[in-house]
């Protein structure tokens, strides 16, 4: 007989949180600053800007869900 187990993954309970208080926005926020700055020191000046864009609305994001959950 085969027994098939849960999967206890972090991932998998990462998921059943609300993004704002998992802190997923500000992990891709990071990574996409990241991203706009090796893109500018390469001179993609192109995909610094947009990667750069991306972060500041993942943190404005980030920053009104968090201002809401508090309210609530």
């Amino acid at each position: 007989m085969v027994t098939v187990s849960a999967p206890t993954s972090t991932l998998a309970t990462a998921t059943a949180l609300p993004l704002q208080l998992s802190g997923e926005f500000l992990q891709y926020a990071l990574v996409f600053f990241v991203l706009a700055i090796v893109a500018a020191v390469l001179g993609a000046r192109g995909v610094a800007g947009l990667s750069m864009t991306i972060a500041k609305w993942l943190v404005i994001v980030f920053l009104v869900l968090a201002l809401v959950s508090l309210l609530l």
